[in-house]
């Protein structure tokens, strides 16, 4: 026969911790689902944290009671809430010592280096969403750098979301596919790059001023293009890895004006063949 193993304290802990997160809302079904954990037995509308955080313990195991279900059920409903805490706040074990901790233990900032990914590469450059690229501004965070050690010293208590979130993640995780979201990062490559950051201008409103300061960002990389320009190469090759031929397009007369091309180079090329079906004519 099973018992109950969580204590009142447990759950006091949890639901305090829970309370202001964004995953309030979300259906126990779906977040037991998303964690891998037992199924939530108890089926219809507002099976959600917020249903039952303000429940005392006592409270909490006479209202399973009533809905026909064994006091056991505390014990699944703690650790979904304890699990998804781990998910939504990745950062709780770094910023809880973050006062005595330096710069150098901040894990995103070592992780970084793991990447390659430079401690000054600025936010500018970034693709994050504009309520994110706000925040930054106000808190005068400028530099990924700045951004990690902003993060460490967060209160525990503060849940944040969008591309703020997103970015953590990212970085606390190495979690590659979800950097090349937001900054102009290869997957499989270290470091950032310039052909990836025209890339995402190429989509921007704002992508004339984003080349400009890629450009003067990456100068090893706009180096490295003009040579192999100059050696025959072609622009429209550099971004072949773009699906979308019309950013292609748009980003290859983003870059072209910043770069010492050879005189075959300077003007659009009339395309046929292949090039034609690639990137229209």
């Amino acid at each position: 026969m099973l018992t109950m193993k969580s204590t009142a304290k447990q759950w006091d802990d949890v639901r305090t911790a829970f309370s202001t997160s964004i995953m309030a809302e979300t259906s126990l079904q779906s977040l037991a689902e998303n964690l891998d954990l037992p199924a939530w037995p108890i089926k219809g509308p507002g099976q959600t944290p917020s249903t039952y955080i303000d429940l005392t313990f006592d409270e909490l195991v006479e209202t399973f009671a009533a809905k026909g279900q064994p006091p056991e059920l505390v014990d699944n409903l703690i650790l979904i809430i304890k699990e998804t805490l781990a998910f939504d706040s990745p950062f709780a074990d770094m910023v809880e010592n973050a006062e005595s901790a330096s710069a150098r233990e901040n894990p995103l900032l070592k992780n970084m280096t793991k990447l390659g990914i430079s401690e000054n590469f600025p936010i500018a450059l970034t693709v994050l969403d504009g309520d994110t690229l706000e925040f930054c501004k106000l808190e005068q965070l400028s530099t990924l750098g700045e951004f990690a050690v902003f993060a460490q010293g967060m209160s525990q208590n503060v849940i944040v979301g969008g591309d703020f979130k997103k970015l953590l993640n990212a970085l606390s995780h190495v979690d590659e596919a979800m950097l090349a979201q937001v900054l102009p990062f290869r997957r499989g490559h270290r470091g950032l790059h310039l052909i990836e950051a025209v890339g995402q201008a190429a989509r921007a409103k704002d992508g004339e001023t984003r080349v400009e300061l890629a450009t003067a960002w990456f100068s090893d990389d706009v180096a490295t293009i003009e040579k192999d320009l100059a050696a025959g190469g072609t622009l429209e090759r550099q971004f072949s890895a773009i699906t979308n031929p019309e950013i292609a397009r748009r980003a290859a007369d983003l870059l072209r004006p910043h770069l010492r091309l050879p005189v075959a180079a300077q003007a659009t090329p009339k395309r046929s063949g292949w090039f034609a079906r690639l990137f229209g004519r």
